[in-house]
């Protein structure tokens, strides 16, 4: 895959492009992983090209326009077959997808190029975060990628945030990570990986 820079580096400017990067390493071919909110398809599309024929993709999202985005992406591909899309939130993962997994994405905030109103939520999406970690398996991954410059979206992350800092570190590594020479409300992603 090209990156688009000098010597097929990835551009990690912001954090979509560095959980791609993390994603790259913990999903391979036969893995089961869960896109909990596809919106245009990017993340679902990526873990389907990592997932492989042998793999299984779960991909969620509430809204007709976004399973519609993803589906057309991945007939594009050639990966259709990979992914169970799923037009429901992502608090309803484990009555589509029992687990364990490998992965979990999200991209948290308002579809692009819609309707900025319809946002994450609060509870919604820590009990879609519960669920996940309820089902990666040892040594599995969830990335989630949050936006605290739009409306409701500093509540979300700050719950989220409290809510993940309760974790054992005996059974979880939680990480921040954010650029440094960015405002405080620029996007930034939270890896949590189950121990083994």
């Amino acid at each position: 895959m090209s990156y688009g820079t000098p010597h097929d580096k990835p551009l990690l400017r912001g954090p979509v492009p560095l959980s791609h990067l993390i994603i790259r390493q913990f999903v391979t071919t036969g893995a089961h992983v869960v896109d909990a909110t596809c919106g245009n398809g990017h993340d679902t599309l990526l873990l389907a090209e990592r997932a492989g024929p042998t793999g299984r993709v779960w991909a969620f999202d509430i809204q007709p326009g976004a399973i519609e985005a993803t589906a057309a992406r991945l007939d594009a591909a050639g990966y259709r077959e990979r992914v169970d899309l799923v037009q429901a939130g992502h608090e309803s993962m484990t009555e589509h997808c029992p687990g364990p997994v490998r992965a979990v994405v999200f991209n948290l905030g308002y579809l692009p190029g819609s309707d900025r109103t319809v946002i994450t939520r609060p509870d919604s999406t820590l009990t879609g975060v519960d669920q996940s970690l309820s089902i990666l398996e040892p040594g599995g991954i969830t990335a989630i990628t949050l936006y605290p410059g739009h409306a409701g979206g500093g509540q979300e992350s700050n719950l989220l945030e409290a809510r993940l800092a309760q974790l054992s570190p005996a059974g979880f590594h939680v990480w921040r990570m954010a650029q440094t020479n960015a405002p405080g409300s620029a996007p930034y992603l939270i890896l949590i990986q189950k121990a083994s």
